[in-house]
C-alpha cells in the first residue's frame, strides 16, 4: 500500500483561495475545479501550506498508529527528541522523559547528540576541503530545495547526514541495531527523511502530533514531578542544544574549532537563501564560506508544527539558558553518516513565447497594457500565471481581473439584451446602470437624442422615477418586492426590486404591461358578451323543450284515459 504523502489536501474544505499557492515558494500547488492540491514529487515539505490554509484543508500526515504499532510490538522505541523542545516546553528533562515513558517509549535521548557530532564533523570538512563553498544539511527542507531548484549546488551540501540522522545511528551503535527510534519535533519534513532512511528513522512526529497523543490519552503534564532517576541516554548534549536557533549550528562550530578565516554565514527561510543562490558565482568568493541555511525564519523554533503560542524570542532565550557548555569538545567525531546528495532537478521546461502568448490570451491578455500583475492568482505576474496553465497547474479562473471583465461583459450582455426595463442603483439611489429599454420609457426625451444608456449613469432615481420610494424600501428594510400590478398614472406596471448588495446596491427589473391588461379586459368583456349570450340562447331552447314536453304529456295522458275508458265499456 502506498503511503500518504508528509503534506496532503482535504479537497472539500479547499475554498479557491490561492494562499497556498501565493505562499509556496516553489509553487509546487496544481489547481483543479477550483481546489487545490500539492504536486508531491515537487514538494520541499517546507509546511508553509500548512500554517497559512485559513479553512485548514492543508494538513500534515499522522503518524501515531504508526508508532503506537512500533510500541505494541514490544520493540525498544528511543525517542530522539528535537533540542527545540528545551525552549517550547516548561518541563525539564525527568518530567518530559517520564511523560513520554507514559505513552510507551522506551528511553528518549536528545537530538542534540547528534547535532554535536555533526558540527565536529562540518568542522574537519570544511577544514580539509578544496571547495569554496559548503552548505549545511541539517534541514531536510533546504537539502531538497537545494537539490530540486538548485542542483548546480548540490555539490556543496556537506556530504554527511542530519543531526537526527546521525543521533539515530549513534543509539543504534549504543544499544543495536534492534532497536526503533521515533523523532519528535517542531518539522514536517523530518517525515519524508524518516521516509527515506527507515533504516535508521522508525518514523517522525511533530510536536502537534505528540500533544494531540497526549489529549487522547488524557495524560497532563502537570502531573508529572521531577524524578532523578527519569534522564536522557546515554547522557545529556551541551552546545548541540543550540542547533534550532539561527546561528546555532555556526556557534557549535566554532566551539569545535575551525580556522579564523573561515567565513560562516547564517540564513534562514527559503525566500532569503534563493536570493543568496541567485547569481552566485562560488569562484568569486574570496575565502571559504559556510551557510548554515534553515527554512524556517529564526530557526527550527519557528518550525511550522512547532505546537506553541510562545514568542519566538521567548523560546530562543530558554534555549540559551537551559544549554550547557562542555569544557573541551572532541576533535573527531565518534559517529558520522556520510551522506552523498545528487541532483534531482524539478525545474520546468520553459515554454515557448507562442505558448506563453496563448495562454495569455485565455486570460484576457492581449497586450502588455492588460498584464496587471495583481498577484490575486497566488502568482507574481501575469505570464508566471500562463506558465502555469501551460503546465496544467492552473486554471483562467484563477485571474480575479479576467473573471471580473468576462462577468461584466455576460452581465452588460444580458442587461442591454433584455425586452424589460432593468437599472441598478447605489444606496444614494444615483444609477450605477441601466440599459435603453429602461431609457427609452423612462427618458425619452433624452433616449431620441441620445442612444446611449451610459448617459443616465450617476442621475438619481428620484429625478426620473415617481415610485422611486418602492426603491427605498428595499434598502432599508433589505427584502425584494415584487409588485405584479402597480398603477400609476395611466400606467400599469410589474415591478421588481431586489436586493444586490446589503444596504449598498439594489436592481430593479420593471415591464409596461399597460397594453396587455387592457387587451386582457378586452377579452375578458368579449368573453363574457359571448357566454351571457350563449346562455341566454341555451335557456330559451330549454323554456321551448319544456313547453313541447308539456303538451307531449297532455296529449299521451288523453290518449291512455280514453283507451281505458274504451276497455271497461268492452268487459262489461
Amino acid at each position: 500500500m502506498e503511503q500518504m504523502p508528509p503534506v496532503y489536501t482535504l479537497k472539500n474544505e479547499c475554498q479557491d483561495c490561492y494562499k497556498c499557492v501565493r505562499k509556496c515558494p516553489i509553487k509546487a500547488i496544481k489547481i483543479l475545479n477550483s481546489s487545490a492540491s500539492i504536486i508531491n514529487d515537487r514538494c520541499i515539505t517546507c509546511g508553509h501550506c500548512v500554517t497559512i490554509c485559513p479553512t485548514g484543508a492543508k494538513h500534515f500526515r499522522n503518524d501515531i498508529n504508526k508508532v503506537k504499532t512500533l510500541i505494541q510490538q514490544e520493540k525498544k522505541v528511543f525517542v530522539s527528541l528535537a533540542p527545540s523542545w528545551s525552549g517550547i516546553s516548561d518541563l525539564s528533562a525527568s518530567q518530559i522523559t517520564a511523560l513520554l515513558k507514559k505513552l510507551g517509549f522506551y528511553v528518549v535521548s536528545e537530538t542534540a547528540l547528534g547535532a554535536q557530532e555533526v558540527s565536529v564533523q562540518t568542522a574537519n570538512i570544511i577544514k580539509n576541503s578544496d571547495s569554496k563553498l559548503h552548505i549545511s544539511s541539517a534541514c531536510p527542507t533546504i537539502v531538497d530545495f537545494i537539490r530540486y531548484y538548485h542542483p548546480q549546488f548540490s555539490k556543496n551540501i556537506v556530504p554527511i547526514a542530519s543531526p537526527a540522522l546521525t543521533h539515530a545511528k549513534m543509539l543504534k551503535e549504543h544499544y543495536g541495531n534492534d532497536i526503533s527510534v521515533v523523532f519528535i519535533g517542531p518539522c514536517i519534513a523530518k517525515k519524508n527523511e524518516s521516509d527515506r532512511n527507515n533504516d535508521l528513522i522508525s518514523a517522525s512526529l511533530t510536536f502537534e502530533e505528540l500533544k494531540l497523543w497526549l489529549k487522547e490519552s488524557f495524560i497532563n503534564i502537570n502531573d508529572f514531578k521531577e524524578d532523578i532517576k527519569e534522564q536522557f541516554v546515554p547522557f545529556n548534549a551541551y552546545e548541540g542544544s543550540l542547533y534550532p536557533i539561527e546561528g546555532g549550528m555556526n556557534e557549535t562550530i566554532k566551539k569545535a574549532g575551525i580556522d579564523k578565516n573561515i567565513q560562516l554565514l547564517s540564513i534562514s527561510s527559503i525566500e532569503f537563501f534563493e536570493k543568496a543562490l541567485n547569481s552566485l558565482d562560488v569562484n568569486s568568493l574570496k575565502e571559504k564560506l559556510f551557510i548554515e541555511a534553515l527554512a524556517c525564519s529564526g530557526g527550527c523554533i519557528n518550525g511550522p508544527v512547532k505546537a506553541t503560542k510562545k514568542s519566538s524570542l521567548s523560546v530562543s532565550s530558554n534555549i540559551l539558558y537551559r544549554t550547557k557548555e562542555r569544557s573541551e569538545i572532541p576533535k573527531t567525531a565518534t559517529t558520522v553518516v556520510s551522506l552523498e546528495y545528487k541532483e534531482e532537478s524539478k525545474i520546468q521546461q520553459e515554454p515557448t513565447i507562442e505558448q506563453i502568448n496563448l495562454a495569455m490570451k485565455m486570460i484576457g491578455k492581449h497586450s502588455e497594457s492588460d498584464e496587471l500583475n495583481c498577484g490575486g492568482c497566488g502568482y507574481s505576474s501575469c505570464r508566471d500565471l500562463a506558465k502555469a496553465l501551460i503546465y496544467n497547474e492552473a486554471e483562467p479562473s484563477m485571474c480575479v481581473s479576467f473573471m471580473r471583465k468576462t462577468a461584466m461583459k455576460k452581465a452588460s450582455a444580458m442587461l442591454r439584451s433584455m425586452p424589460s426595463c432593468a437599472v441598478i442603483a447605489d444606496r444614494n439611489l444615483d444609477i450605477l446602470e441601466a440599459n435603453k429599454a429602461f431609457m427609452k420609457m423612462f427618458c425619452p426625451d433624452i433616449y431620441e437624442t441620445i442612444q446611449d444608456e451610459n448617459v443616465i449613469c450617476g442621475v438619481n432615481l428620484k429625478r426620473i422615477l415617481d415610485f422611486y420610494g418602492l426603491f427605498e424600501d428595499v434598502l432599508k428594510y433589505g427584502k425584494d418586492i415584487h409588485k405584479e400590478h402597480y398603477y400609476l398614472k395611466d400606467k400599469i406596471y410589474d415591478i421588481s426590486i431586489f436586493v444586490i448588495e446589503q444596504d449598498n446596491i439594489i436592481g430593479a427589473i420593471i415591464s409596461d404591461i399597460t397594453k396587455s391588461e387592457i387587451n386582457k379586459e378586452k377579452i375578458v368583456t368579449k368573453a363574457q358578451e359571448v357566454i351571457d349570450r350563449n346562455i341566454s340562447i341555451v335557456q330559451d331552447i330549454a323554456c321551448r323543450l319544456g313547453e313541447h314536453m308539456v303538451e307531449t304529456e297532455l296529449l299521451l295522458n288523453t290518449i291512455i284515459e280514453d283507451f281505458n275508458t274504451k276497455e271497461n265499456k268492452d268487459n262489461k
